[in-house]
């Protein structure tokens, strides 16, 4: 099963964005986890991730970020997808981040 992380500012913003994405997974039939923290802690809860979506908001941590995971690709969410709350193409960004 693949875990998928999302990473904002808090943690908290993303968390409906998760709710939307593991709806489309769940319709796609496709086994995943898919969790939402703060950026602080990337090294702790996200270093065993398939991926790593990053908010908008902090798109320039990427770099930062990365580091603290190697191996993990790591990307931000398109802002209009972000705003959107668009679980189904969040979902698939996420697929192709991992070569899917």
């Amino acid at each position: 099963m693949k875990k998928i992380v999302l990473l904002c500012a808090s943690g908290m913003s993303t968390s409906m964005l998760v709710k939307k994405m593991q709806e489309a997974a769940k319709t796609e039939n496709y086994a995943c986890s898919i969790e939402a923290f703060s950026a602080t802690e990337a090294a702790t809860k996200a270093a065993d991730a398939d991926c790593i979506l990053l908010g908008p908001q902090i798109r320039f941590q990427k770099n930062k970020i990365a580091q603290e995971v190697p191996g993990v690709p790591v990307e931000a969410i398109d802002m209009r997808m972000y705003g959107r709350m668009d679980g189904k193409g969040t979902l698939a960004f996420a697929r192709q981040l991992m070569g899917e």
